[in-house]
């Protein structure tokens, strides 16, 4: 069976020959080594050592770029030195009006899609006329290299074409699933997503109809066409002005920001439709279809719309914002319920996943378990597993002849100056600025390392001019202007990106590598420098880690690198010292600490660990599917019951026994058929019969005063009542109940008085907030939410949680359950009802019966204890239409439920 990955990017793109275009292999590619092409800056490479030139790579980069040279963020695009774009001053975040490469390649179409200029490019619109009407009249031609024409599409739908290797998407993905393909971890796979580049230009001719049929016959890829519109809509937009910012905690609140006034979120489900057509075309019953990032958080819902039996995993590759940030989205919602389309979802650690969950809990009202999200029809698995990187690929890398060249270039040029070493993304997530402030502080307050240390500070330029750049340019500027001589400089600035062998070299010769990302899904760039300090290439070894804390992989190491919040300076500059003072055994033990997390943690291993996990939840979710789980039979029932001698029931009382009403309406008595059914079944002496319920001890004793050999769990299973007994156990411990008591009530109470027509109920061991009664009831839902998220926030500790229901939000604790409560029964009777000759154990035949969520749980110790043979017989009945543990349905409700027992009691 296939596998589809489903991400924004293909890993092949098409490169157009043009007529006037040099061939490749032509003078200007025969000026770069054999050994490894590079863009040339004139007759140079771009190199470490001309830090102060403005080195600007051609647009069309070289196809022959290595595949093992990913330099891809968790956005999923490798950032290389744009054209200029003029940038809205003080937008806290990447806001690309374009992909760096997509629509700016001089051997790709040009984008059709007419994105409004930003206003400072607006308000200069006039001055740019004049200063062209003049060169005109000097007879000097301007470029039109950004004018599209007819003849430019025609061009490029009659030109020739080759398949090439992207140089843009998530270079992480792939490398992990090469990995995962190479150790046979995986088998059939089919790559689906777009060409990253316009395809207008394409539209309607056989060229496009060719291009789709290659990659689909020789390279296994689905491309999915949409139009330069939606394209540029959905990522240049919505994608990078919108989910971005937010997913990093930089809410574009900026007074100039027009974040929030396009319409781009309609072209956002644009791309997300045609990538779920593309999936649903091709799909056969058994493939697995995994969708990435935030790109494409729509596609699992709605590819389960037309396929309600895929299997659908999800990933989220960067970070996951709080319920806080997360709930400034207009369009919050729609977002949270793509996502749930999928069976199994997925997040880098367990923070993100926390949020998740509390998110889907405040805003769906979604019940969240430790496992997942329980929602009307179904259960969505969520799980934290952390990406990795190919250490057999990195490997062989490192073995090329270039990596040793630069290695030694850079020990002769840095000879006796300890190295910190850096490579972000120039944006205000990555803390560039608050790295290089740290460094300086550093420097001013240990004056005995001026002339010894060096920082290399690599910047990946975004494709727009910012206030961010000339800050960090500042910074350089007054950092080497302080200490700087004719020997020294100690930053080295790189604004663009070096090729591979450099970074390697640069990884494996460093003494440290400082990362200071104010928010970062995973850093792979880390787990790189770890894998390359083993000593191998480089007599260099060991070297310090200092890490943000807002990185995800700041929780993988265990606090054996060094941990630093980016906003301290003073902390940061403290861990720079300590970085370069730190004793070997002690860099030593750090270090073989981290190696041992980076090489469990692999992109092969969170590959086929994450399959492994999606079939396993795809079989439980079908298995537990109402649709799946069989009817009762009355005949094997019937069957079951007559060959056994020991009896447990344990029954559900509201929606199982009677059908009215929730645990805050008052019932004053009990059906007569259902007390005559009980009555009528416990005149054999070997049925024993409990009736579980939420409802307080007082009022079952009321319900059921009339049968008296009947046990009883009262509250969910925080008190129990023995068959024949009078009196009641407590089950939960009184003083921990009031101790999380007190502080719920008061979070209670906090929401009760914005709450006009609520009340809450105090029970003896759980609070329920009701607001059915409400005088606003969409308000009040919303309030009910926020109070049901504050109270696991603030009680997790506590041991309690809050689960919202229809019209009320019910806290009770985690300890005492149900299910606790009959496994009091069972042991007790094990304890009285010893085995003998007759019966190998205390009870021979279990029959379990519910319609609500909280009896799960007790199908779920049922099940198991017949899976372990400790009883003979076990049955499962849910009254429900949600997914259920239960092994039987019954569709008749309380008629079906009481006809059932009446029968069995007439047969006995």
């Amino acid at each position: 069976m296939t596998v589809f990955i489903a991400s924004l990017f293909l890993p092949k793109t098409v490169h157009f020959t043009l007529p006037g275009t040099p061939p490749r292999g032509s003078l200007s590619e025969k000026k770069q080594p054999s050994s490894d092409k590079r863009p040339l800056v004139g007759d140079r490479e771009p190199s470490l050592f001309q830090p102060q030139v403005n080195i600007t790579p051609p647009i069309t980069p070289t196809e022959e770029r290595k595949l093992g040279d990913p330099f891809a963020n968790e956005d999923g695009l490798r950032i290389q030195l744009p054209p200029l774009e003029t940038k809205a001053p003080g937008l806290r975040a990447p806001a690309d009006r374009s992909s760096p490469t997509w629509g700016g390649r001089l051997d790709q179409p040009m984008s059709r899609a007419n994105s409004p200029p930003p206003p400072s490019l607006a308000n200069a619109s006039r001055h740019v006329q004049q200063k062209a009407q003049e060169l005109g009249r000097q007879g000097i031609t301007q470029p039109r290299s950004l004018v599209r024409s007819d003849s430019h599409d025609r061009v490029f739908a009659h030109a020739n074409w080759k398949i090439v290797s992207a140089d843009q998407g998530n270079g992480g993905l792939r490398n992990a699933a090469d990995a995962a393909a190479r150790e046979g971890k995986l088998g059939d796979y089919t790559w689906v997503g777009t060409l990253g580049m316009p395809t207008d230009a394409l539209q309607g001719t056989q060229q496009m109809q060719d291009i789709e049929d290659r990659l689909a016959t020789e390279q296994d890829m689905l491309t999915v066409f949409c139009s330069d519109k939606d394209f540029d809509g959905h990522y240049s937009h919505f994608c990078k002005q919108i989910l971005w910012p937010v997913f990093h905690y930089q809410i574009p609140d900026n007074p100039k920001s027009k974040a929030y006034e396009d319409h781009s979120w309609k072209y956002y489900v644009n791309v997300n439709q045609a990538f779920a057509d593309k999936i649903v075309k091709n799909w056969k019953r058994g493939d697995t279809i995994w969708v990435h990032d935030y790109h494409l958080l729509l596609v699992p819902g709605m590819v389960r719309k037309k396929l309600p039996d895929a299997k659908i995993g999800f990933f989220l590759h960067v970070a996951f914002p709080s319920s806080e940030v997360f709930r400034c989205l207009a369009v919050r919602k729609e977002l949270l319920e793509g996502m749930l389309g999928a069976n199994l979802i997925g997040f880098q650690i367990h923070e993100y996943t926390r949020h998740f969950l509390q998110t889907c809990s405040r805003l769906l009202s979604a019940e969240a378990t430790p496992d997942g999200l329980q929602l009307e029809d179904r259960f969505v698995d969520v799980v934290n597993l952390p990406i990795g990187i190919d250490p057999v690929s990195l490997t062989e890398h490192r073995k090329e002849a270039e990596v040793k060249k630069w290695m030694d270039i850079m020990r002769e040029r840095y000879a006796g100056k300890k190295l910190i070493v850096a490579r972000d993304k120039l944006d205000h997530v990555r803390g560039v600025r608050q790295k290089l402030l740290s460094y300086e502080l550093f420097l001013n307050m240990n004056p005995e390392w001026r002339d010894n240390i060096v920082l290399i500070q690599v910047a990946l330029s975004t494709s727009e001019k910012s206030e961010l750049d000339a800050t960090v340019s500042d910074i350089v500027t007054r950092v080497n202007s302080s200490w700087a001589n004719l020997a020294y400089q100690p930053v080295v600035y790189l604004k663009q990106d070096i090729d591979y062998a450099q970074y390697l070299a640069l990884l494996s010769i460093a003494d440290a590598l400082m990362i200071t990302s104010q928010r970062e899904g995973m850093n792979l760039t880390s787990h790189e420098y770890l894998y390359c300090q083993d000593g191998a290439i480089s007599d260099n070894k060991h070297g310090s880690l200092i890490l943000s804390e807002f990185t995800g992989t700041s929780s993988l190491f265990g606090g054996n690198e060094l941990s630093v919040n980016p906003w301290d300076y003073k902390a940061c500059a403290e861990a720079i010292k300590k970085a370069l003072e730190m004793g070997d055994e002690e860099k030593e033990r750090r270090w073989q600490k981290l190696y041992d997390a980076v090489n469990h943690h692999t992109g092969s291993h969170w590959f086929s660990e994450f399959m492994l996990r999606l079939d396993r939840v795809y079989v439980e979710q079908h298995r537990r599917d109402q649709t799946s789980v069989p009817r009762l039979s009355m005949h094997t029932l019937m069957q079951q019951y007559k060959r056994t001698e020991r009896r447990l029931f344990i029954l559900d009382y509201e929606g199982t026994l009677v059908s009215w009403g929730p645990v805050n309406q008052i019932i004053p008595v009990s059906p007569q058929r259902t007390l005559d059914v009980l009555n009528e079944l416990l005149l054999d002496p070997a049925n024993t019969i409990y009736v579980m319920s939420g409802r307080r001890p007082e009022e079952l004793d009321r319900l059921f005063r009339q049968i008296p050999n009947l046990g009883l769990i009262a509250e969910n299973g925080c008190f129990l009542k023995d068959c024949g007994s009078s009196t009641w156990t407590e089950m939960a411990d009184s003083d921990q109940i009031r101790s999380w008591k007190e502080s719920v009530k008061n979070i209670m109470t906090y929401y009760l008085e914005r709450t006009p027509g609520a009340a809450i109920e105090d029970r003896r061991c759980s609070l329920i907030f009701h607001y059915k009664s409400a005088d606003d009831y969409e308000s009040a839902s919303r309030q009910a939410s926020d109070c049901a998220s504050h109270i696991n926030d603030a009680c997790e500790e506590q041991r309690v949680h809050a689960i919202p229901l229809d019209g009320c939000v019910v806290v009770e604790p985690i300890d005492w359950t149900k299910s606790t409560a009959a496994q009091k029964i069972f042991e007790d009777l094990k304890a009285h009802l010893a085995p003998d000759e007759k019966h190998s154990s205390p009870v021979d035949f279990l029959m379990v019966v519910g319609d609500g969520r909280e009896d799960e749980k007790v199908f779920k110790w049922a099940n198991a204890l017949g899976e372990e043979a400790a009883v003979k017989e076990v049955v499962t009945v849910s009254l429900g239409n949600r997914n259920t543990e239960a092994t039987a349905t019954l569709t008749q409700g309380v008629s079906g439920v009481l006809m059932a027992l009446q029968k069995l009691a007439q047969a006995a």
